[in-house]
């Protein structure tokens, strides 16, 4: 009688074995055998991949075998036209290429960046308003010094640029006030406010904005939570309060509610600015004092590029005059 087999409180152990295999055959590959494998796929040809190592057409051979192998699979084919990749092989190649210029990268002497021409990629986490007032300036000033040098914006606020820091996820940020750690480089590049944004014309009134004027519009807040805001807290001081018609979550989207409008909305000055500059409506003193407060550049040290801080903080700094321009209204 055939003894019956249960499979399935082995499947763990079996996994696990597997990958203990695995790792054991990695680890005993010759680096060697990756440039053999790079040789090979560039050249088509065994006698071309030997003269390029400087290797005999026996050694290549020998390796070739030892990388299929290791890769349960010909990997190349030969053909009238050379040896011909097999989709394995295919698939092997952009990684194996990576991970050979990272290790020649790792051993290479580091060398001073030069903007012109090199191709990294940096990550800036900043708020939704830094983004619309700066980040414009900072992609126009990539694309006139650093053509090859490219650059993602996350959304980012003081709450959560250390975790984004922690996760690795960013490389700098632009962030109001900070409250940061030790980890954490900082460099004041300016300070900010508020200011209104409206259409004057929709809303039928004539500027300088008066503080009952402002009470008699409606007003759209802008807030990741949808709660009140400073805006709220100066009127509570002041015995007043508003009507907030709608709340939305990014300054971005602004414009199509206010155009045509009779609506007002409060918001950092650099943001109103930028909005107005492409949407035709007009940034004003808000009636209420809201104070101001600065604006910082985050880093940490070992991953610091002197160049691109430099690009942060001149891209801030460029527009500064305007929000000075604001109050003086």
């Amino acid at each position: 009688m055939t003894e019956r087999v249960d499979f399935l409180p082995l499947s763990g152990k079996l996994i696990v074995l597997i990958v203990k295999i695995t790792m054991v055959d990695i680890s005993r590959l010759d680096f060697n055998l990756i440039t053999t494998f790079l040789a090979l796929w560039e050249e088509r040809s065994v006698s071309r991949a030997a003269k390029r190592l400087s290797l005999s057409q026996s050694a290549v051979s020998a390796s070739l075998g030892r990388l299929r192998e290791a890769a349960d699979d010909p990997l190349f084919v030969r053909t009238r036209g050379g040896m011909q990749p097999t989709l394995r092989a295919i698939a092997m190649a952009e990684p194996l290429q990576g991970g050979v210029a990272l290790i020649q990268n790792a051993f290479s002497t580091v060398t001073a960046f030069d903007p012109a021409t090199s191709r990294q990629h940096f990550s800036i986490g900043m708020s939704d308003d830094f983004q619309i007032a700066i980040g414009p300036l900072i992609t126009k000033r990539l694309a006139e010094e650093a053509p090859r040098v490219s650059v993602t914006f996350r959304q980012a606020n003081t709450h959560r640029v250390e975790a984004l820091f922690e996760a690795g996820e960013i490389d700098f940020a632009v962030v109001a006030q900070p409250n940061v750690r030790s980890g954490l480089q900082q460099q004041e590049i300016g300070r900010s406010g508020y200011a209104c944004l409206l259409d004057p014309v929709a809303c039928d009134l004539t500027l300088p904005l008066t503080l009952t004027d402002y009470l008699s519009l409606p007003h759209l807040l802008v807030s990741f939570s949808g709660r009140e805001g400073i805006v709220d807290q100066a009127l509570k001081n002041l015995g007043h309060s508003r009507r907030v018609q709608s709340a939305l979550t990014h300054f971005s989207a602004l414009p199509p509610f206010l155009i045509g409008t009779r609506a007002v909305a409060t918001l950092p000055i650099h943001a109103a600015q930028s909005l107005a500059a492409v949407s035709g409506l007009t940034v004003c003193a808000a009636p209420i004092d809201l104070g101001d407060y600065s604006v910082s550049v985050l880093w940490q040290r070992a991953a610091d590029n002197l160049w691109m801080r430099q690009v942060v903080s001149d891209a801030f700094l460029a527009i500064s005059p305007d929000l000075e321009a604001i109050y003086s209204d």
